[in-house]
């Protein structure tokens, strides 16, 4: 039987209809595409990107050589420009000039194109990688808001097999987050808690969502999941956010991700997947001052995990309402059956 779920973080609905399930169909083996010479990403191609904006790199090795774990590089193919006049235009047409930060992360110098042949020391590296640049952008006071993703598979929109991930970063904040941090915020001074915190407490106290937990982190199926599959992994604790989280909290985070990943890969096989890391508004002014004083208090760091095994149809395009086939509880007992090894 078919469920209409709410889901309370997002303030959306989303349709649980299990009589919808069919098997997904990999199309594509993500372990046999071998590395390139002409892939700009692998190491020794160092000279057919931009000049590197950060890279972690060993000892006595120098920018824009080899000997990197990550390296950060302006997109080629930039939807938004830092170089850009930062400008507001107004009347009944505003918009503002295409100013923002289109970085690349190349996530690692070997030619793997999926997430889950990476080991823990390369999610890390990763983690900090992101750690580091969301910092440095947070200095710049014209960027408000910075997206962190990875598409993994065409079918989540990569163009790139290289594994990588992209940060954005805009001068205006997207309406569904502004409006998702001032629910978030409003939960906080009606109860004292955040949002996210109950959502895993609870999570934890029910239990059949759960997948595994790595210190103060827990990956769980969310109650109201959007994706077959999909996990989110954060914190009922104030760790901080990205560019705040502490080395042994980053080491945690590593070693549940990489394990989730690996669980969903021994459930789906190949998968496509889009990642993203939840980051609330960088700058006081873009959202109100008491919201924006207090957002390690009514936020969490998150990790969002979200399979994309089917394509969305006419009725999702129309209502913005998705159809899921999976229940999560479902996929949670498979995933918390499933080895990561």
């Amino acid at each position: 039987m078919s469920e209409i779920r709410y889901n309370r973080m997002y303030d959306t609905h989303v349709i649980i209809a299990p009589e919808r399930l069919h098997r997904p169909e990999c199309e594509i083996d993500l372990k046999t595409i071998e590395s390139s010479d002409i892939c700009p990403f692998c190491e020794g191609n160092e000279s057919m990107t931009p000049p590197e904006i950060f890279a972690i790199r060993g000892d006595g090795t120098f920018a824009n050589e080899g000997g990197w774990k990550t390296r950060v590089v302006p997109n080629l193919y930039k939807a938004v420009k830092i170089e850009t006049p930062y400008q507001h235009h107004y009347g009944m047409f505003e918009y503002w000039e295409g100013f923002g930060a289109h970085e690349i992360v190349i996530d690692t110098p070997t030619h793997h194109i999926s997430m889950m042949q990476w080991n823990v020391s390369e999610v890390g590296f990763w983690l900090k990688t992101l750690r580091e640049r969301s910092g440095d952008l947070r200095r710049d006071h014209r960027i408000a808001y910075l997206s962190l993703f990875k598409n993994e598979g065409y079918l989540s929109g990569s163009t790139q097999t290289h594994s990588h991930t992209q940060i954005i970063g805009l001068p205006i904040i997207p309406r569904e987050d502004a409006q998702r941090y001032r629910r978030e915020y409003e939960h906080y001074k009606a109860t004292g808690k955040a949002m996210l915190e109950l959502m895993v407490h609870q999570e934890e106290e029910d239990g059949t969502r759960i997948v595994s937990k790595k210190g103060d982190f827990t990956a769980y199926c969310p109650y109201a999941s959007a994706y077959p599959f999909e996990v989110m992994i954060s914190s009922q604790k104030e760790l901080g956010q990205i560019d705040s989280l502490s080395d042994p909290s980053i080491e945690d985070i590593s070693q549940l991700l990489l394990s989730t990943l690996k669980r969903l890969e021994r459930q789906l096989g190949c998968f496509h997947f889009n990642l993203c890391v939840l980051t609330p508004p960088l700058q006081e002014g873009t959202i109100g001052y008491d919201e924006f004083g207090s957002i390690d208090k009514y936020s969490r760091f998150a990790i969002r995990i979200m399979p994309r095994l089917y394509r969305h149809g006419g009725f999702e395009v129309n209502t913005g309402v998705l159809i899921n086939p999976v229940v999560p509880e479902i996929a949670a007992k498979l995933l918390r059956e499933s080895s990561d090894v």
